[in-house]
């Protein structure tokens, strides 16, 4: 096995269309930040996610900063986020100068427990105590949150929903693909994700909020022949040369969310006893990392076994309220389930350039790591 090439967890799948259209962009002189490429980008992500509208930015962490402002989120108001997510979740609301709250999952989902933020906008009110300024669910490993339910608990006290759905581009759930509720809703093209652009990410909402968002995002610019300012701006915005390499990747978006879908049901047929991520909310989920629960053993120990053989795996995430960074942060706790997440949560190679052999090449590794798998 030593001798085996190594197989990554989700590496980018790219080819000759992505060389191509990087070249096209090259060739045409468009390497400054702006371009045709990047308008194309924002109107082809808003047309595939059924946004109103969309900008391309430099992360999904930029996303989900300005998405968070455009809801009014200021210094000293509090966030309510997800605790079984990644850090990038959590550290806009600090960049707003906010301070979450972090909050428990559903079972059915593994995203936020809608039951539970009910019951603490009720326990808020009565005991006379201020709601938080925004509420953040997370799309989980491909698995979306159940926005019917948290959008009639939002609704019910005017607190508004900042979405992230990093991890979601392509999953449609019952209420629709990430843009169809209108609402700020952040994606990331990281290198790890469904879709790359290396680095980078996009904001979708409302024709007005991206017009708010995508000029804060280019410095705050007055349209004006000198630079002059009037709010604080950032440097947010993707450039045209990785636009280019985001519209061949989203060309090519539904082969690769068939292909992590082969893989995640050959690992299901392959370990019937582990409890798979469920898409309770999802009827087309992008099957973005194949995760699981194991019925024994320890995530960390099964990692380090299949990294002896050169497959990357990673545990679960580790839930926010058990970082260092947030430990006087509020957590809502209800069924524990970021906990057990954690505790049991093993995310299995899933990129769509895997081969059949490498699937059964980490099939076996696990095997041979657990033997009553």
């Amino acid at each position: 096995m030593a001798t085996d090439s190594q197989i990554f967890l989700s590496p980018p799948d790219v080819g000759e269309s992505e060389r191509a259209a990087i070249m096209g962009a090259f060739e045409g002189g468009w390497i400054a930040p702006v371009g045709p490429d990047l308008d194309a980008f924002e109107h082809e992500l808003a047309e595939y996610a059924q946004a109103p509208a969309c900008v391309a930015l430099a992360s999904g962490t930029a996303a989900l900063h300005l998405g968070l402002l455009l809801s009014g989120v200021k210094a000293g108001d509090e966030v309510v986020v997800q605790s079984a997510t990644f850090a990038a979740s959590a550290f806009p609301v600090v960049h707003a100068g906010a301070k979450p709250v972090f909050i428990d999952s559903e079972p059915d989902s593994w995203c936020m427990d809608p039951g539970l933020l009910k019951v603490m906008f009720e326990s808020r009110v009565a005991k006379g105590e201020q709601l938080p300024a925004a509420v953040m669910p997370v799309d989980l490993y491909g698995s979306v949150a159940d926005y019917s339910a948290i959008g009639e608990v939002c609704e019910a006290y005017a607190v508004p929903i900042v979405r992230d759905a990093a991890e979601a581009l392509g999953s449609v759930a019952a209420t629709g693909p990430a843009g169809a509720l209108g609402i700020p809703t952040a994606l990331s093209f990281n290198g790890n994700k469904i879709i790359t652009t290396s680095s980078g990410g996009a904001l979708l909402g409302t024709p007005d909020a991206i017009d708010r968002a995508r000029y804060l995002a280019t410095q705050a610019r007055q349209p004006l022949v000198h630079y002059e300012h009037t709010d604080i701006g950032y440097n947010y915005r993707m450039s045209n040369l990785l636009a280019a390499l985001g519209r061949a990747q989203l060309a090519g978006l539904e082969e690769k969310i068939a292909r992590r879908a082969e893989i995640a049901n050959t690992y299901k047929e392959s370990f019937p006893s582990f409890e798979w991520c469920p898409f309770g909310h999802t009827p087309r989920p992008n099957h973005w990392l194949s995760v699981a629960l194991l019925p024994e053993g320890n995530p960390t120990e099964l990692c380090a076994a299949l990294a002896l053989q050169r497959i990357e795996a990673r545990p679960a995430w580790k839930p926010m309220h058990q970082q260092p960074v947030f430990a006087d942060c509020e957590m809502i706790i209800g069924q524990g389930f970021a906990n057990r997440l954690f505790e049991s949560g093993v995310c299995l190679p899933s990129g769509s350039s895997l081969s059949d052999a490498d699937v059964e090449r980490v099939i076996g590794a696990v095997r041979s790591a657990l033997p009553g798998a």
